[in-house]
């Protein structure tokens, strides 16, 4: 390839050391500055690099990545050009390096992805543990991390998968954040963010569902059933299908005014 391997961050850098971020448009940042990364693509190519955390990708592989199956004539050059580029933006913060079999680099990881990750499974563990308020606020920082869409405004095929992977794992975390203020009692404060998520996904049945039982337990039990109404037609006309188990189970208990939904009455304080 022709790429040569040059000399990665010293031990007694730290003060060289970059933050990268990918939740929200890809940056590098050295004591709170932005740091420059290049056009568009060169940044495509440094956020499929920083995903591999650690592991070489090939040439080939790369490529892929970032062109898609259509890559134009000169994609080598520009992959050099990119390489080259990403060198010289990164200076003695990381190592990018040819392996002989793929580009690796090291020296760097993408921060708010690793900071979200350990406060979602600190979220989990108090869960588990019925720290109910703790597991809401460590889900709501994890939450505060994102500052757009993922990686946005790279195009990139394997951007585009992760991105919609990462909006899943988004979305997944948010229900468990909500469902966490639900059982705390905080249904009131909760509905109009629940009817703003359910507008802009129309088809994810546990926002439904969330909604529901927010409303139901916020004495508005009508306007719950109207949602579930309303829910039911917008996937019979999407996909030709009723609402799953847990939505029509939801919606029977709703009907004979199932006082088991009702949150329990707070403990008097002796």
């Amino acid at each position: 390839m022709g790429e040569g391997t040059r000399k990665g961050p010293r031990a007694d850098d730290s003060g060289d050391r970059l933050r990268f971020e990918l939740l929200g448009p890809l940056r590098a940042l050295r004591d709170g500055a932005e740091v420059p990364l290049g056009p568009p693509k060169q940044r495509a190519v440094l956020a499929v690099l920083l995903l591999q955390e650690g592991r070489s990708i090939s040439y080939d592989g790369l490529v892929d990545a970032v062109w898609g199956g259509a890559p134009p004539l000169h994609v080598r050059n520009l992959v050099q050009k990119y390489v080259s580029g990403l060198r010289r933006a990164l200076g003695e913060a990381a190592e990018l390096s040819w392996t002989g079999s793929g580009y690796l680099l090291t020296g760097v990881s993408v921060d708010d992805l690793r900071e979200r990750r350990r406060l979602v499974d600190e979220a989990i563990a108090a869960r588990d543990a019925g720290e109910l308020r703790r597991a809401s606020e460590l889900i709501e920082r994890a939450e505060e991390l994102w500052r757009g869409d993922f990686a946005e405004g790279l195009r990139a095929p394997y951007l585009a998968a992760e991105r919609l992977r990462w909006t899943e794992k988004r979305l997944t975390v948010l229900e468990a954040r909500l469902a966490g203020e639900i059982e705390l009692g905080r249904s009131f404060e909760y509905v109009h963010e629940l009817v703003r998520l359910v507008a802009a996904h129309p088809l994810r049945e546990r926002l439904v569902e969330l909604l529901m039982l927010a409303l139901y337990r916020t004495g508005r039990s009508s306007d719950a059933l109207t949602a579930y109404e309303a829910a039911r037609q917008r996937l019979a006309e999407a996909l030709g299908a009723d609402p799953g188990p847990p939505l029509r189970s939801l919606h029977a208990r709703i009907l004979r005014q199932d006082r088991d939904l009702l949150p329990l009455p707070p403990v008097p304080v002796s």
